[in-house]
């Protein structure tokens, strides 16, 4: 196995300097490493934007429910001021929260097409 000359050598570990090993590893198990990162970091992001599409679908459902009660109290009070308030507020809540829906799928796609693999950090190629 010390024989780095040797195309089935799996690993060549030299730590003389006291510095990270050098690992010399096939083609074939660093873009083996390179495939399961991004599986893992393409998961995580799916999931972070799930998260948000479900936060946007909460945040329409509240600001609905919100409006639908100001409109209400609106008709019975005829205080156009305060449930014009409660209108535009709501409505603000669900601009924020696209807002916020756009930055996390924008990052969430930023990592991904930014991703360059983890066998390179120590690894030899």
């Amino acid at each position: 196995m010390n024989d780095s000359n040797n195309s089935n050598t799996i690993a060549k570990v030299s730590n003389a300097s006291g510095d990270k090993p050098d690992i010399n590893l096939p083609s074939v198990i660093k873009e083996a490493i390179d495939g399961k990162a991004y599986q893992s970091i393409a998961q995580s992001t799916a999931i972070a934007v799930q998260d948000a599409a479900d936060y946007l679908r909460n945040i329409s459902t509240i600001s609905s429910t919100a409006v639908g009660v100001a409109m209400s109290r609106l008709i019975a009070t005829g205080d156009m001021g305060t449930y014009n308030q409660v209108v535009t507020s709501a409505s603000n809540l669900v601009a924020n929260g696209a807002n916020d829906f756009r930055a996390i799928g924008t990052s969430a796609t930023d990592i991904l097409k930014n991703f360059s693999g983890t066998a390179d950090s120590g690894v030899k190629r």
